[in-house]
């Protein structure tokens, strides 16, 4: 065989060694294409939560590890953050409203099930999220309110205490004397951008919406998302709401579809961040059903947001989504970057991480 004869010989292996490959590649695409999980690797179980509440994702993951469900775990997560008062937006003691007094909010959903409980506005008992499971197990209703709901929690068991602490009154005290600034008031007189009320509508002054101010410390959310070991998928929040809310206001945090929600066929979202705002575009249910369409996690919390800020450029807020298979993904707008937490098979540890989040062009 001559030199060039063997040169083309080996050209033509190589060639054939390539186009093998290809078809290897090929095949395997077309395969995994029409199989149900689409050959994708599971990082299950798993935990996730909004903002760096560590010791949150801590139990939770914990709660996963003794093989745990997913709906304890989001439970133990929350309490926790109850009990730590995490950074003063979860639990007792935080966001007095305008009278002085702390409520609370939680939401538990079962994507196994799409079971779900909640409460919202719930005076004067601690364990809000344990409220809002016992509303899901023990009643046909999916969210009590107010003085009802904390009637309901004493009749499970749960005693009456005050929410209020030396901080949360001091902070209140302060907030009187400053004007009461900021506030949530508007068309209203006196001007509220300059008074206390009682305030009396006032159509004349009529102002365009706007988004409320929301920074870092007034965030209000924990929002945690677990996969347990069955892969059933569970979803939950816990807050105390805004600072100096007008006494009765609900925030995004108990209401499905908004501060969270779950399905098991294609994966859970959590919501953080300007909940007056975020409640009116259900981002969680819209995460969760772009994930149904095919978008990747990130992707879907990101169309999430973006929906908002199309409305809404100054908002703040966060989305965090995970699919069936544990793969995460965030998206954020108006803070500058936003921390979660997450612990999973591939790391048997707590992580913290960060994305940086897009803001408005004015």
């Amino acid at each position: 065989m001559s030199l060039k004869s063997c040169f083309y010989y080996l050209i033509n292996v190589v060639i054939g060694i390539i186009l093998s490959i290809l078809a290897m590649i090929a095949i395997r695409i077309a395969y995994c294409y029409t199989t149900k999980n689409n050959c994708l690797i599971y990082n299950t179980p798993m935990v996730i939560n909004t903002w760096a509440f560590t010791d949150a994702t801590t139990k939770s993951w914990e709660v996963l590890n003794m093989t745990g469900s997913a709906i304890d775990a989001v439970v133990a997560g929350c309490t926790v953050c109850e009990q730590e008062q995490c950074d003063g937006t979860v639990g007792y003691g935080g966001s007095p409203d305008e009278n002085g007094e702390t409520t609370l909010d939680a939401l538990i959903i079962d994507g196994s099930t799409m079971n779900m409980g909640a409460v919202g506005h719930m005076k004067r008992i601690k364990s809000a999220s344990k409220v809002a499971k016992f509303v899901m197990e023990n009643t046909k209703h999916t969210l009590l309110v107010g003085d009802e709901a904390t009637k309901f929690a004493i009749e499970m068991g749960f005693k009456e205490t005050n929410l209020s602490t030396n901080d949360s009154m001091n902070l209140w005290k302060q907030w009187k004397t400053n004007n009461c600034q900021p506030n949530f008031w508007t068309n209203v007189s006196p001007d509220p951008k300059k008074y206390c009320g009682p305030y009396k509508s006032n159509l004349n002054t009529q102002s365009k919406p706007e988004s409320n101010h929301m920074d870092t410390k007034n965030h209000d959310t924990i929002g945690i998302i677990a996969i347990d070991q069955e892969g059933n998928i569970a979803a939950g929040t816990s807050t105390n709401g805004a600072k100096f809310k007008i006494p009765g206001r609900v925030g995004d945090s108990p209401i499905p579809g908004s501060g969270a929600y779950a399905m098991n066929t294609f994966g859970a979202a959590v919501a953080t961040g300007d909940g007056d705002i975020l409640m009116r575009f259900l981002p969680s249910f819209h995460a969760v059903q772009a994930m149904k369409h095919g978008h990747l996690p990130k992707d879907a919390a990101q169309l999430a947001i973006d929906t908002i800020a199309n409305y809404y450029p100054d908002f703040s807020g966060a989305v965090i989504a995970v699919n069936i298979y544990g793969h995460y993904g965030a998206a954020c707008h108006g803070f500058d970057k936003f921390p979660y937490s997450i612990a999973n098979s591939e790391q048997n540890n707590v992580s913290i991480l960060y994305i940086t989040c897009t803001k408005s062009k004015s």
